[in-house]
């Protein structure tokens, strides 16, 4: 029995017998703001330490004022068929500058020396409590450190305890690899670091750069880290920027960290850097009076608050009494681990929660970890899948409120957006394309078309606010914010909106995310007109813009121009071979394996595309699916995660379910964070929602119970999932065969409820029938309703 309970108590965690030798093994804390990676070594303490603002660079005009008086050539040559020629043009005439990027603020590290040999071995990171751990023995003497960083009191915890008569000797220091200052404070019970970011990181990947990374002085952010030590017992000594600790019976570590950033648009300035000294030392006494339980209690508190919310089970087996990695390798060798898949799916929640919370920045591709001062593709907002991958998990994981600093990066890119939609194209409204900064850079990048010149960044962002309307039915929210934005690029759109030569309207110039197409010459080329997913975006906002209107019961003249506009639009073809087309022209692929499946939007995220409502479009994405993956599409973690939706929504459970299996197997570090390769976080929120998305769909007007359930998961249950309209769903199933699932609805209406072509019962708590309409059920707010097979009730365990 006592080995059951320690099974269970370890089903939530990911857990090691050794330290981290690299970053990618090391336990991600984080608080939205505060990141932490811990290596946990018992010698030496290692924690790679991030602040959500510490970026390269500072506000800049990054505008290309001559972009506008190449458009209208640009588009005569796509129209005559020269694609390749005004791919040139935009190259060297109509792109701008790359984005800044995301710093490492440092290194806390606590040496715990000793020669005796360590015992007992334990790593872990605890999900439903966010709290990481390391314990070992050394000569019989247990120790013990627990890292967390806390949301509700803005401040990275560090305490170590040793057994009753063992005594703690710990040497404290801070680094960091940018230009840092450090000292001990007077007292000799505190560390203070302060240092400045660079003005402006290039990209060097050819070596060939003298100033890659530039300081500038005036230029650049100014961080600030502050540590407090509080002990029971012993002495503190201070040394050289260190603080020894002799003879302590626990010691518990207060670390805040702020920047001088002060908005996009606001030039870091020395003051700012007081400030934020001032901030720090504020955190730190409020910290230091509540005490290490009180903060942990807080901390446990907020954080379950929102972890708790949602609990999944898919089976156990013996694996889960293995440590992580070990399980992780006997996972790739072919042995099953339900268990596994719903620790990743909740690892992702956790991670969007460590992120991504309100004031803070929105999660980037590494979320808000990085150790380089040159991180792979900049570690910014990479806004032509990735940055929106982030956030699939936000709503159907119950975890809207960590969805609002991205609606806060959308409301500052309408603002710098609206120049470069002026600028750069003449139109109104606004405009963003595929890579976003700290500093809200709404230009195209440098590079080449393929990726650097796509304008509808700000459009796919949109669909994130609508979505949460859907979800939430927040009509302030859709009134204030979402409506207004979404007006703004629909402005755009109306402006980039041109007549093709057989009159249709279509986007040109044109390009489908990174992909290339050959021309009849045979040569490589991104730039065409109407691409798919252009078109597809571009009239699903129309159409959230018309349906926002009209609830609010506003712009009916401009909604009206926005139908006469839809009804213009090019719409979605299917090829010769039956594919759905990604350009406008059936051209040959030149990579036919191609990493983005863009042209598949209208299917997922999107929900133009369903197989009964739209059959033809529907099988034109599979056979496209099949195509991309069959010559080694969904290669990388993204990717593959992109592959588990798509499936999911082709109500194709077994090859969702084949892609959640590659994306473990073959995409994930032994932390579990994904691999791209290198690491991308987008690959751990994309397989967390693709989870969601096959348990639990709601997209077609109603509430689809078990779409895409996989032989794989026979018998589960899962509480919590969110589905648009504001209900909140929990299911269970055996044999593969759901027995009873549970609605509550946020607000009283008419709801259509299916599970595959089965007939449903639906009751309220009491036994009594539902309300029904045809296929839709009556929901009152706050009542709880019961759904079964056949009229018969099954009974559904509590967790």
């Amino acid at each position: 029995m006592k080995d059951g309970n320690k099974r269970a108590d370890r089903l939530w965690k990911l857990w090691y017998k050794q330290p981290a030798s690299r970053w990618e093994e090391a336990l991600p804390v984080g608080n939205g703001r505060i990141g932490g990676m811990i290596y946990g070594d018992d010698r030496k303490e290692v924690i790679a330490l991030n602040e959500d603002t510490l970026w390269s660079g500072y506000p800049r005009d990054t505008q290309n004022y001559d972009a506008l008086r190449y458009l209208e050539r640009v588009r005569e040559l796509i129209f005559s068929g020269k694609y390749k020629e005004a791919e040139q043009l935009i190259d060297t005439k109509m792109l701008a500058r790359r984005t800044e990027s995301y710093q490492p603020l440092g290194n806390l590290e606590i040496g715990h020396p000793g020669d005796v040999p360590t015992k007992d071995y334990y790593r872990n990171l605890d999900l439903e409590t966010g709290i990481a751990s390391v314990s070992y023995t050394r000569e019989n003497w247990k120790f013990l450190r627990e890292i967390f960083v806390s949301a509700a009191d803005q401040v990275m915890v560090v305490h170590y305890t040793a057994a009753r008569g063992a005594d703690l000797e710990l040497a404290i220091s801070l680094n960091s690899p940018l230009p840092y200052q450090g000292k001990v404070t007077h007292e000799g019970t505190g560390l203070h670091m302060t240092g400045t970011a660079p003005s402006h990181v290039a990209d060097n990947y050819r070596g060939d750069h003298p100033q890659s990374v530039l300081f500038e002085a005036g230029r650049g952010i100014t961080f600030e880290t502050q540590v407090r030590v509080v002990q029971e017992g012993g002495t503190a000594v201070a040394g050289q920027n260190e603080i020894r600790i002799e003879g302590a019976s626990s010691v518990t570590l207060l670390l805040a960290a702020a920047t001088n950033f002060q908005g996009y648009n606001v030039m870091p300035t020395e003051e700012g850097a007081k400030e934020a000294a001032d901030r720090c030392a504020s955190v730190l006494d409020a910290a230091r009076k509540l005490g290490y339980r009180e903060l942990r209690r807080r901390h446990v508190e907020n954080h379950q608050a929102l972890f708790g919310r949602v609990k999944l089970e898919l089976g156990r087996n013996d694996n889960s009494r293995l440590p992580t990695d070990e399980r992780l390798v006997l996972y790739r060798s072919g042995c099953a681990d339900p268990a596994l898949e719903a620790l990743y799916f909740q690892y992702g929640r956790y991670l969007l929660m460590s992120s991504s919370r309100p004031g803070t920045q929105p999660a980037h591709l590494q979320g808000i970890w990085n150790p380089r001062i040159q991180p792979p593709w900049n570690s910014n907002y990479t806004t032509n899948i990735n940055t929106e991958m982030n956030y699939w998990p936000a709503e159907v994981c119950n975890l809207s409120e960590c969805h609002e600093p991205l609606f806060d990066l959308i409301r500052d890119l309408s603002e710098t957006g609206s120049r470069t939609a002026r600028i750069h194209y003449g139109a109104r409204g606004w405009v963003a394309h595929h890579n976003v900064d700290l500093w809200r850079m709404s230009t195209p990048s440098d590079g080449e078309a393929s990726w650097a010149f796509w304008p509808m960044g700000g459009v796919w962002l949109c669909q994130h606010l609508w979505e949460h309307f859907a979800y939430t039915g927040d009509e302030a929210f859709l009134r204030e914010t979402a409506y207004p934005l979404m007006k703004g690029a629909a402005e755009f759109c109306i402006d980039w909106l041109v007549p093709a030569p057989d009159g249709r309207l279509v986007t040109a110039p044109s390009t489908s995310p990174e992909n290339k197409f050959l021309t009849e010459d045979g040569e490589r080329c991104s730039v065409s007109a109407g691409s798919a997913m252009d078109m597809t975006l571009i009239r699903e906002l129309f159409e959230h813009c018309v349906q926002a209107a009209g609830l609010l019961g506003i712009d009916s003249d401009w909604t009206r121009q926005l139908s006469a506009t839809m009804d213009r639009m090019a719409k979605p073809q299917i090829g010769p071979d039956g594919r759905l087309m990604e350009w406008s022209g059936n051209f040959a692929e030149a990579e036919p394996g191609h990493r983005h499946v863009s042209h598949l939007y209208g299917l997922y995220p999107g929900s133009a595309i369903t197989p009964k409502e739209t059959p033809e479009l529907a099988e034109a994405a599979r056979l496209s699916l099949e195509s991309r993956t069959s010559q080694g599409g969904g290669h990388t973690g993204w990717s593959c995660a992109w592959l588990i939706n798509l499936y999911a929504r082709l109500g194709d459970g077994e090859s969702a379910y084949r892609f959640v299996h590659t994306l473990l197997a073959r995409s994930t570090y032994p932390n579990l964070f994904d691999d791209h390769p290198p690491f991308q976080i987008d690959g751990n929120f994309g397989g967390a929602a693709g989870i969601a998305e096959m348990l639990l769909q709601s997209h077609r007007d109603g509430i689809d119970l078990l779409p895409s359930l996989p032989e794989a998961w026979p018998e589960g249950r899962v509480s919590g999932l969110k589905a648009r309209g504001g209900y909140t769903v929990s299911l269970d199933w055996r044999e593969g065969r759901l027995t009873e699932a549970r609605i509550v609805a946020s607000h009283s209406g008419w709801c259509r409820i299916g599970y595959l072509d089965h007939a449903l019962r639906v009751s309220h708590s009491d036994g009594a029938a539902a309300k029904r309409e045809g296929a839709a059920v009556w929901l009152e707010s706050g009542e709880t309703y019961c759904v079964t097979l056949g009229g018969l009730r099954a009974v559904l365990n509590e967790f």
